[in-house]
């Protein structure tokens, strides 16, 4: 083996695997706490504003209102993942 040949590649084990699926499960979550609540709520306040003429108004608490709900929902992830680690 010359000097600069490059390291042989690590064997992947299964614990390496574990903590990959683990964090794909992870975005996954997060991905659906995040978008599902800015989805509900911005369609269901854009819909408000054009039923009754309100122009940004609702779509804007409607926003508000998800990304308070998306936090809170974040948060209690990360609470039960750190309870599990630690």
């Amino acid at each position: 083996m010359s000097p600069d040949a490059p390291p042989p590649p690590e064997k992947e084990t299964k614990a390496d695997w574990k903590a990959a699926w683990l964090a794909l499960q992870l975005a996954w979550d997060l991905g659906w706490i995040i978008a599902l609540p800015a989805a509900a709520f911005g369609f269901g306040g854009a819909y408000l504003d054009k039923y009754l003429g309100t122009s940004p108004l609702f779509l804007l608490l409607g926003f508000a209102l998800a990304i308070t709900l998306s936090y809170l929902g974040v948060r209690r992830k990360l609470k039960a993942i750190m309870k599990k680690r630690f």
